[in-house]
């Protein structure tokens, strides 16, 4: 992963998000618009999210120490989790708005300089979540694709303030408060999926991977008989994988040892997002009775899920 990219990526959201943040405010307040103002006290939130991006993304650009042998790119997790966690509080925030306007009849004050305004941040915020999402795809950050949807709910809140503004035009304020809490449950949801998917890194779930092109990689790696007990963690962009290789019983150690580092380079090369491989070389003893390597294998096995591929 390019972290400068995703870093400087972050620091141009930033300063858009805090611009689109204090337009609001300044506007909202000038025009008494209470639904405005609080619409510019959530933008503020992914101003406030971009700078979470910047701390734990810095936090997962350094290298290993004796501490963290494995690197620090779960810290990136860690910062997902953190805008997650903003999303529903956003969504609480919009819920509690929505059935105050609901209850005590609210209606926000219409001019044309605050549609105006709101259109324009939504431009900016379109752009913004479009730009986010995109250089999180290509880096495979998943800070950068959560807040995309954190800038995209934005864009919701803001959409429900001029939904809600088209519906007092049509003379049924009481359509406000409901999109208002509509927005609030999806925000909600997008917020549930974000930490639901940082959690599953955390707990070392299976990676995404395409075992298409392991499995080519074994049938034309050179010294591979076949391979067995394949195992992946970690999040896109940073993979780390071990398997068992099974190789011709009578080579030397060194035969064994280069097949390994062929598997291994291959590996990290030619499949996205790997950034390690631990390979573990086993005799291939045919159909003879179980040897102990074999029942080792057995024995692996009911640790984990096993992934066996006769080649």
């Amino acid at each position: 992963m390019n972290y400068r990219r995703v870093r400087k990526t972050l620091i141009l959201t930033f300063f858009l998000n805090l611009c689109v943040s204090l337009a609001k405010g300044i506007v909202g307040a000038l025009a008494g618009s209470v639904s405005m103002v609080a619409d510019a006290a959530h933008s503020l939130f992914d101003s406030v999210s971009n700078i979470v991006g910047l701390i734990s993304i810095y936090i997962a650009d350094t290298p290993p120490d004796p501490r963290h042998q494995y690197g620090h790119g779960k810290f990136e997790t860690i910062g997902t989790m953190v805008v997650g966690t903003l999303l529903l509080i956003t969504a609480t925030f919009v819920g509690y708005e929505g059935f105050g306007r609901f209850f005590s009849g609210t209606v926000p004050e219409i001019t044309l300089l605050t549609v105006a305004v709101m259109a324009g941040t939504i431009c900016v915020n379109i752009s913004v979540s479009l730009y986010e999402r995109h250089v999180g795809k290509e880096e495979g950050s998943s800070f950068l694709l959560a807040d995309s949807q954190h800038t995209a709910s934005d864009i919701l809140v803001s959409l429900s303030v001029l939904g809600g503004f088209v519906f007092i035009w049509l003379g049924y304020p009481i359509a406000d408060a409901i999109i208002a809490l509509l927005i609030a449950a999806l925000i909600a949801r997008m917020g549930v999926k974000i930490l639901y998917s940082a959690l599953e890194v955390l707990a070392d779930a299976s990676a995404p991977m395409d075992y298409d092109r392991v499995d080519a990689i074994m049938k034309t790696t050179e010294g591979v008989h076949s391979y067995h007990d394949f195992r992946c963690r970690g999040k896109p962009g940073e993979i780390f994988c071990d398997l068992h290789v099974v190789v011709d019983p009578d080579i030397t150690v060194r035969e064994g040892h280069l097949i390994g580092n062929r598997v291994r380079d291959r590996m990290k090369t030619e499949v996205e997002g790997v950034v390690d491989v631990l390979v573990h070389i086993d005799p291939f003893f045919g159909i003879a009775g179980p040897t102990d390597a074999e029942t080792d294998s057995e024995t692996d096995s009911k640790r984990s899920p096993e992934r066996v591929t006769q080649l």
